[in-house]
């Protein structure tokens, strides 16, 4: 593979901040912590901090953090468990906890309003919920999350399976994306009309886990677990693991049928999870190179596979890959109330306006107010992530509990949109009319320009569910409703 400028190797000074270059990265594995106790208890403390995110050539960098890192601190329990997780607000504005793919009742879904308000500077609110699905989730804030994310603020939890696969590591790598002055301070220019009209705000230095690095050191013969966690802004990982053969086992937390990624191409889009099994078939002293290649004209080396000396084994390990079903409901297609959604707005698109609080508006004066997109026609303004903070968008359809419901989606716009739904993982069905291969359970999708997507789920959860792209920008501009079940 031909790679651009962005993919040689690069040395320590000439990592990043040249306009629109990509830095090169790697993390050492990560170490597991105990497994907790029925009932744990967790705090984290967000609030601003200082981290050493592109090495020691280059001054910290001011973020905001859970307890002053980047990720936060990582939580780790078993299925079945009570979490009780007590968040302090160290911040000069209010925040939430989104507890990202997990499904938590309503009152602890941290989106403002809904019903929860806010947690204001210094106060401490305590999240509560059970564990029902093993797997790779994250959390992150829902309070103007397009800043609040892209200063730091995110961080994995993990739900081990009571049977998992057999490998010799467990690896959690969140994959971040800053957008980097000279001096590595972040760039203060969130919420730019660029990026919220756009493709969202694609940084210039990747990172993993928070760190810039060049190596990840592996032996040959080991079998990994490596937990993907995207949580760019906006950013889409495409990797590509050269040498190598990786598995996909389960997608955004819940497993699939194993299998090789179309072409060798891992996609990841914003708030999505990927669980691979890697066997290390290289041999001692090899180095191999994960490239990231999505944005074709953008690719660039993200980290190099070091292996050492020592071989832990001639040939792979022969176990099932197959992970342990979760207990999510089956859709019953043949009773199902089918709901159609529309994506539109954005530069080069074809949408003239929307309903903007009540009122139509034509598409240059929603510009001109920080609005770009639309779901259905309706420009959200609400959740503290837009202009009007406390305003608590109506449903865009009401779901009888214990109702299954097929979304088809439509893509009518320019760019990529990841749209999540929250409080349930729902089943993808079809893209553009053809049936999906593995019908993935998923909470986020990824619909591509004019692309045309498919969903079920059972409507088991009661409440008012947030349903929106997770490219943090265009859900800032509009792009997100909210979906009642009763």
């Amino acid at each position: 593979m031909r790679l651009n400028l962005l993919a040689r190797p690069i040395g320590r000074r000439r990592l990043l901040l040249a306009g629109g270059a990509v830095a090169a990265v790697g993390l050492a594995p990560a170490i597991l912590r105990p497994v907790q106790a029925a009932e744990p208890t967790h705090r984290l403390a967000p609030g601003p901090g200082r981290v050493r995110l592109v090495g020691d050539e280059y001054p910290e960098t001011t973020v905001w953090a859970y307890d002053g890192r980047v990720p936060g601190p990582k939580i780790r329990v078993r299925q079945g468990d009570r979490l009780r997780i007590a968040v302090t607000n160290a911040l000069a504005e209010e925040t939430t906890v989104h507890w990202h793919g997990v499904r938590v009742p309503n009152a602890m879904d941290g989106v403002p309003h809904m019903p929860q308000p806010p947690i204001a500077s210094g106060e401490t609110f305590t999240y509560e919920f059970d564990a029902v699905d093993a797997g790779t989730f994250w959390y992150h804030p829902h309070m103007r999350s397009h800043e609040q994310v892209g200063r730091g603020l995110y961080g994995a939890l993990i739900v081990e399976e009571q049977k998992p696969i057999q490998v010799d590591r467990d690896v959690t790598w969140v994959l971040g994306d800053w957008r980097l002055k000279q001096d590595a301070s972040i760039s203060n220019d969130f919420g730019n009309p660029m990026d919220l009209s756009h493709n969202g705000r694609v940084g210039n230095t990747v990172t993993i886990n928070g760190q810039v690095l060049e190596n990840f050191p592996v032996r040959a013969g080991e079998r990994v677990r490596l937990r993907l966690i995207n949580a760019a802004n906006a950013r889409i990982f495409g990797l590509r693991f050269q040498g190598h053969r990786p598995m996909i086992v389960a997608i955004d937390g819940h497993p699939v049928e194993p299998h090789e990624p179309e072409g060798g191409h891992v996609v990841l889009a914003p708030a999505m999870r990927i669980d691979l099994v890697l066997d290390m078939t290289g041999n001692p002293g090899d180095r191999t190179t994960i490239v990231d290649d999505f944005y074709r004209d953008l690719a660039y080396r993200l980290v190099d596979l070091s292996y050492g000396q020592e071989r832990l084994r001639e040939q792979p390990l022969d176990t099932p890959l197959t992970l342990p079903a979760n207990p999510v409901p089956e859709p019953d297609l043949s009773g199902a109330v089918r709901q159609e959604v529309t994506l539109g707005g954005g530069m080069m698109g074809t949408m003239a306006g929307a309903i903007v609080d009540g009122q139509m508006m034509d598409m240059r004066t929603m510009v001109r107010h920080g609005m770009a997109w639309a779901i259905n026609g309706v420009a959200a303004i609400g959740h503290g992530e837009g202009h009007n903070g406390g305003h608590v968008m109506d449903p865009i359809f009401t779901l009888q509990r214990g109702q299954t419901c097929v979304i088809a989606m439509a893509n009518e716009t320019a760019w990529h949109h990841p749209m999540h739904l929250h409080g349930h993982t729902f089943r993808v069905l079809s893209r553009n009319g053809r049936s999906t291969q593995f019908r993935e359970w998923q909470d986020t999708v990824l619909l591509a320009p004019r692309e045309r997507v498919e969903i079920a789920f059972v409507a088991d959860n009661p409440g008012d569910w947030m349903f929106h792209c997770h490219i943090l920008e265009h859900q800032a501009a509009g792009m997100m409703s909210t979906i009642r079940v009763v």
